[in-house]
């Protein structure tokens, strides 16, 4: 297989592609109308990178992922997950992050870089209650640019086609991928007892 180990051999290979659209969305703060487009958004890929590497972790809400506080500051709240923190553990260390918002039913997706800092202020913490809980601690993010991505991906995957999601029986449970990874774990008492494990810890 043949790699291509310099920018050079790329841009050879890409020239000519880039449009100025591509460059001019482009902006180091949220216009209105990518203001707008990010809180119609209830999900959010988060990507951060450490000394053990890369992660990218899903996070989702009600009523939008993100708070905006101003057009160049973000809050999102970290709720109930699998408590592994390694979002967190990265951003403590390596402010540097990247999201990547979907808007079920809208094939534009917003992309924003940035840095992050953790925080478990108090008041903070107490503006996003939900259902008397509160978030252990919020991730503050500061956007260094921001700008919608192409729709080509959406498109050619057809990830909002009702026609072709995929029945959630025909694929592996959590359980049985956890029985898979250990070798011995009780799968069908996990996936059974899930739903309402899931429903009493989402806050």
């Amino acid at each position: 297989m043949k790699i291509i180990e310099t920018v050079e051999e790329l841009a050879a290979i890409y020239a000519g592609g880039l449009t100025q659209a591509s460059i001019a969305k482009v902006t180091h703060y949220l216009t209105p109308l990518y203001r707008e487009m990010i809180e119609a958004s209830p999900f959010v890929a988060l990507a951060t990178v450490g000394p053990e590497g890369l992660d990218c972790s899903p996070r989702g809400d009600i009523g939008g992922v993100v708070r905006i506080i101003d057009d160049r500051t973000l809050h999102l709240p970290d709720w109930r997950g699998n408590n592994r923190v390694d979002s967190l553990s990265n951003i403590v260390r390596d402010p540097r992050l990247a999201l990547m918002f979907l808007i079920p039913g809208s094939n534009t997706t917003m992309r924003i870089n940035g840095r992050g800092v953790v925080t478990n202020d108090e008041a903070v913490l107490l503006s996003f209650v939900m259902d008397g809980k509160h978030p252990r601690t919020v991730i503050a993010i500061t956007i260094d640019e921001v700008y919608f991505q192409c729709a080509r991906a959406l498109i050619r995957s057809e990830l909002w086609n009702p026609k072709t999601f995929i029945d959630p029986r025909s694929l592996p449970t959590p359980g049985l991928m956890l029985k898979a990874a250990t070798g011995d774990f009780d799968h069908e008492t996990y996936d059974r007892e899930w739903p309402e494990r899931a429903a009493k810890t989402m806050w």
